[in-house]
């Protein structure tokens, strides 16, 4: 007997209640899984033959892994043993980085910035410090690193840490100048405490600052050096607790460098200025320098400079030390880049960096202070990049950088997602890619080359697909939770370039980022891709391995919805599809920028907003643009942004929709078969009861005024970027309103008013409150086109902003040899099916509830040498079985709106199973997938939920509320892919994968890299006799007796709080069941405990002084009023 588990009610549940249209079927069982049993063959009683195999143990979300730039970072950290980096972020974040492979992403739950990080060297653990004045020790020696422990300042500020070198006792600097030291094994503090009126002069009247730095002296453990932020150094004896010696400086210091004999050390200042100390005379430091500052011809101190924000004193054994500070530099060049100089001896090379200097770090041989340090490489952290400069070599070259860290480079405004696709793509788009890849980097190997990681078990290969805003597309390897770019497309190469100042006047309808990508649609398996550009355009491009120099074949086509035009409302007086023979006088093929002006003063007309380029193009090997397809402006007002794209190669059609109508277009012939409004599509089987309405007013619009939203919503920090037409996704807030009435003036309307309620996303673009009725999606697949059909045949399924399923036919030429000279017909089949909400996804599953995969075009060369006929024969895969009874007599189609799902039945259209998905909110993503050779209905919606729905009955089976759309970025860029997997923007510079495959969750572990691996330490160099003898500290330093409570006492309990981290917690879950586990748990029982009895205990001893301070009180009044009378009180 199975265990009840409480998931599997949902698999019991159904909210598919059979709807309408009395097919044999559709009366029968709530829309659960139906066992084999009822009379198969007739098309009203299909549902009875499918055996489900997915239940809800299936499923189990978790978060894989995340790629990218680490956004906004704050801080930098490398274990020179381990050698991995670390990088923290101001949203609490931290990112390990190792070898390729190895990048660990982990959050402190609290969301504060990470002010500094700490690695225990060598040891698999971490310190971080932030800004909420908490330390946390995470635990490096798992997968997924935990935190152990953590200290909650209560009463200071943390301002600097440091830690020693294999020492367990951390130095922490606080906003008010103390100094106090943390127990790392413990995170308890020690009652040894560097108070800054002990540590500077009696006679000093002034706070001397924050703590700005620590550090311990390479030459004697003992000796803590302090910086202040006024520009006071202390050097303090540990042993004594008093100051060895004081310096003053008049600027203020931002960083102390040592040099390794411990006898100087080197501080930046925010004048611009490097002093240089030594212990022996700290009267006044006996160098400075100004290394960018002008020499003045009296002969005056060289004028100030930017403060130069941190300084990293590098010694080598056979050459001169390396000097390396960012900041520093003149005032009077004020645009000049953020850069990083390098001294070496008399050399100064200035590096100039793309974006602001973070932090960065310098690589050396040796993990010990105290030896020459050897540095070979450094580390630069910029706010939007990471860089490593190689420091063997006397031109500085750096290190090409391994990791997906350019994502952003433009910032992404659409994504795909491919999972198991063609094996043989990823090596074919890494091979035209790596033609265009940079010379000039070091030939040396990446140096942050830690941690261990393998491939695993999964390996199916995997494509993500991003689009930018400057119109780039990169082509990324995603397989077994990696990321590495194979290739990039640029499709702002087929327009002209844009002059400054053209603006409004070539008909823009964007400010900036005219070429932004929008929308994407890719077959991998015919290698056809297509983008769709903010500025109303599609491109279609096909793949080759050669180079070609060819003209771009152009089309312009007039899309626009004029409600007036409909006169009356019998809609057979104006048939909506013409022929295809009046269509074709009325097409403009194009390949250039004719642009035809109206003659009505300046009113813009059959312009399209970009120019194709009309000379011959040279079209390197990849992806070459077969057709570019412009909307055009019409009577002055600009086209709409495209909304819905669909592609098919065997068909060869491109179909896209925009809020005014649909175009479809052969690719292949290179005309326009359709263009209209999406009124007209409807013929006679409009369900809407139209009324004539009188001709608008010209209008003169702006282009803000139409609804350019932008990726500004969605990325902040980029103002007045691409306004794009999606109000769904930018209007997230906006109380649900029906368009029904705006769009319907007839009395029947509000009828359909409460069954079709419709959000407040419906209208892509309603910004006249014109009836204006978006095309949401599109799909080419084998289908019966109407209900008396025997056989599958070529269709085009349109879904609009209003619900609405429209099925339009194809008719194809029969034979290969007459495609490219026979027209293709469309034309209405007089279906309509409709949905509550904009139609987000269509699929088609066949009689046995198999996912249907669109006829396809095997992938040939378009510009192969061998041009025999066996070579340009086109090679179709249609998915149509030879004989009926191998396809059956039916098939399912399956529609998810952003409200519900319905599955009909075809060819009787009956709808054998509807769920409604949400009432409160709507979907913003829905995909069909496969996943353990099933397949299921994948949503996510815009309140955070991720679904997942049983095909074809539309059982929930997975409902966990996950994500909240707390940026149109996730809203923008979430996609689901096959196998369980999905990914979205985290940030502009991050991708976030997930899965959704309780298999993935379970194998996770063994796909995630090792952060730490067993490496020994590094001897110490023997240092001699006589330097033992004469040059450094005699005698041991033990810190442990010096700080432990035995010497020291406790600290107070009210300073920190000692929180107990979760990384125990998930050690004692690993070891639940044995005898380890029992102790772990006891142990942590009783820390907890002893913590509470110590916060008891100091409480106790509070209450006593207090009593003690009021009896003492009480003493000495008693004393003072003792002898006085009562008339002298």
């Amino acid at each position: 007997m199975k265990k009840f588990n409480f998931r599997k009610v949902l698999d019991g549940l159904t909210a598919a209640s059979p709807v309408g249209s009395s097919g044999g079927g559709s009366g029968s069982g709530a829309g659960g899984s139906v066992h084999p049993g009822g009379t198969a063959g007739a098309a009203g009683t299909p549902r009875e033959e499918i055996q489900e195999t997915l239940t809800s143990d299936y499923f189990q979300i978790c978060k894989t892994v995340r790629h990218g730039f680490p956004y906004l970072p704050t801080a930098l950290a490398f274990d020179p043993v381990q050698k991995i980096l670390a990088i923290g972020t101001r949203t609490g974040a931290i990112r390990i980085l190792g070898r390729p492979g190895v990048d660990c992403y982990c959050q402190h739950e609290s969301g504060a910035a990470v002010l500094q990080l700490q690695f225990l060297i060598n040891e698999g653990a971490l310190v971080s410090a932030c800004a909420d004045d908490a330390l946390h020790l995470w635990n490096l020696r798992q997968k997924r690193p935990a935190i152990l422990h953590s200290l909650k300042f209560n009463r200071e500020r943390i301002t600097y840490c440091h830690l020693p070198f294999q020492s367990k006792w951390l130095y922490v600097g606080t906003e008010r100048g103390n100094t106090h030291i943390v127990n790392i094994e413990s995170f308890i503090l020690s009652g040894y405490v560097i108070m800054w009126n002990k540590a500077i002069e009696l006679s000093t009247k002034t706070h001397p600052g924050p703590v700005v730095h620590l550090s311990d002296s390479p030459r004697d453990e003992g000796k803590l050096l302090i910086g202040y932020e006024n520009g006071t150094i202390v050097f303090w004896d540990l042993r004594s607790k008093r100051a060895d010696l004081r310096a003053y400086y008049d600027e203020a210091i931002h960083s102390v460098a040592w040099h390794h004999e411990g006898k100087q050390f080197m501080c930046s200042h925010s004048d611009g200025s490097l002093t240089l100390w030594n212990l022996k005379s700290p009267n006044r430091p006996f160098q400075t320098t100004i290394p960018h500052g002008k020499v003045q011809r009296d002969g005056k101190k060289p004028e100030s400079c930017k403060p130069i924000l941190k300084v990293e004193y590098k010694t080598c054994k056979n050459s001169e030390p390396f000097v390396i500070f960012s900041g520093g530099l003149s005032y009077d060049k004020p645009c000049r880049r953020p850069s990083l100089t390098i001294m070496h001896g008399k050399a100064i090379t200035v590096l100039e960096m793309d974006h602001p200097i973070v932090d960065f770090l310098t690589l050396c041989e040796t993990p010990y202070p105290n030896e020459f340090q050897e540095p070979y490489a450094v580390v630069v952290l910029l706010e939007k990049d990471l860089i490593v400069v190689d420091l063997t070599q006397s031109n500085f070259p750096i290190f090409e950088n391994p990791y997906p860290i350019d994502i952003h480079e433009s910032p992404v405004t659409c994504t795909e997602y491919f999972a198991d696709c063609p094996p043989d793509l990823i090596p074919v788009l890494y091979s035209v890619g790596a033609k265009h890849k940079k010379q000039g980097y070091s030939n040396k190997e990446w140096p942050i080359s830690g941690g261990a990681w393998n491939l695993g078990a999964q390996t199916y290969p995997e494509i993500i697909i991003t689009g930018h805003a400057d119109g780039s597309v990169k082509f990324w390897d995603a397989s077994a939770i990696t990321l590495q770019m194979l290739y990039k497309l640029k499709t702002s190469k087929v327009f002209e370039k844009q002059k400054v100042g053209e603006g409004k006047a070539t008909a823009e309808i964007v400010e900036e980022d005219p070429f932004a990508v929008q929308m994407m649609y890719w077959c991998p398996e015919s290698r056809i891709f297509c983008v769709a550009g903010v500025s109303a355009y599609v491109i279609v491009y096909r793949f080759s391995k050669h180079e070609v120099n060819t003209e771009i074949a152009s089309l312009e086509v007039r899309l626009q919805c004029e409600v007036e035009d409909i006169i009356t409302p019998e809609p057979e007086t104006n048939p909506p599809f013409p022929d295809a023979s009046s269509q074709l006088p009325s097409l403009k093929s194009l390949s250039g920028s004719t642009n035809t002006v109206a003659c009505e003063g300046t009113m813009k007309d059959s312009i399209p907003c970009l120019s194709v380029k009309a000379r011959p193009v040279r079209m390197p090997p990849g992806y070459q643009a077969d057709l570019v397809i412009q909307l055009v402006w019409v009577d002055g007002e600009p086209p709409q942004q495209i909304t819905s794209l669909a592609v098919n190669s065997a068909y060869g059609l491109v179909a896209f929709g925009n809020c005014n109508g649909l175009a479809v277009v052969d690719f292949m012939q290179k005309t326009v078969l359709l263009s209209m409004g999406t009124l007209d599509l409807y013929g006679s089987s409009d369900p809407y009861q139209r009324q004539p309405r009188s001709p608008r007013k010209s209008r003169q619009f702006a282009a803000d005024n139409f609804c350019m939203r932008g990726l500004s919503n969605f990325y902040p920090d980029l103002t007045k970027r691409i306004r794009t037409s999606y109000q769904s996704l930018t209007e997230l807030s906006d109380s649900p309103v029906s368009l029904e009435l705006e769009r319907c003036k007839s009395p029947t309307s509000e009828n359909r008013e409460n069954s079709f309620s419709r959000s407040r996303s419906s209208s892509v673009s309603s910004i006249d409150r014109d009836s204006k009725e978006a095309i949401t999606a599109l799909y080419f697949m084998e289908s019966f086109a109407r209900k008396n059909d025997s056989a599958v045949s070529s269709c085009l399924w349109v879904g609009t902003g209003l619900g609405m399923v429209i099925i339009l036919s194809l008719n194809l030429p029969a034979s290969d040899d007459s495609r490219q000279s026979e027209p293709v017909m469309v034309s209405p089949s007089g279906t309509v099916l409709t949905l509550k909400g904009a139609v987000l996804t269509f699929a088609c599953l066949d009689c046995m509830g198999t996912l249907t995969h669109q006829p396809y075009e095997v992938w040939r060369d378009p510009h192969s040498a061998d041009d025999g006929d066996k070579t340009r024969k086109r090679k179709l895969v249609m998915h149509s079985p030879s004989s009926s009874q191998d396809m059956g007599d039916h098939q399912f189609a399956v529609i998810c709106s952003e409200k519900q799902a319905k599955v009909f039945s075809l060819p009787s259209q009956t709808c054998l199973y509807v769920h409604n998905i949400t009432e409160t909110s709507f979907l913003l993503r829905a995909d069909v997938v496969t996943l353990c050779n099933s397949v299921c209905l994948a949503c996510f919606c815009a309140n955070g939920h991720i679904m997942t729905l049983s095909l074809p009955s539309l059982r929930p089976l997975l409902d966990i509320n996950y994500l909240p759309v707390t940026d149109m970025r996730i809203a923008r860029t979430f996609c689901f892919t096959n196998e369980g997997q999905a990914l979205y923007l985290s940030s502009p510079t991050e991708i976030q994968r997930l899965t959704y495959s309780q298999e993935m969750c379970d194998n996770l572990q063994d796909m995630l890299g090792d952060l730490f691996t067993p490496v020994e330490t590094p001897e110490a160099q023997n240092r001699g006799f006589l330097k033992g003898l004469f040059g450094g500290s005699g005698q041991a330093f033990d810190r442990e007796e010096l700080f432990g409570e035995a010497t020291a006492g406790k600290a107070s309990r009210s300073l920190a709080q000692h929180i107990p981290g979760s990384g125990g917690i998930e050690g004692v879950r690993g070891a639940a069941g044995g005898v380890i586990g029992d102790l772990t748990r006891a142990r942590i029982a009783l820390d907890e405990r002893g913590q509470k009895l110590g916060e008891l205990d100091e409480r106790t001893a509070s209450m006593m002084a207090s009593a003690e301070a009021f009896s003492k009180h009480a003493h000495e009044v008693m004393l003072k009023y003792k002898d006085k009378k009562w008339y002298q009180f």
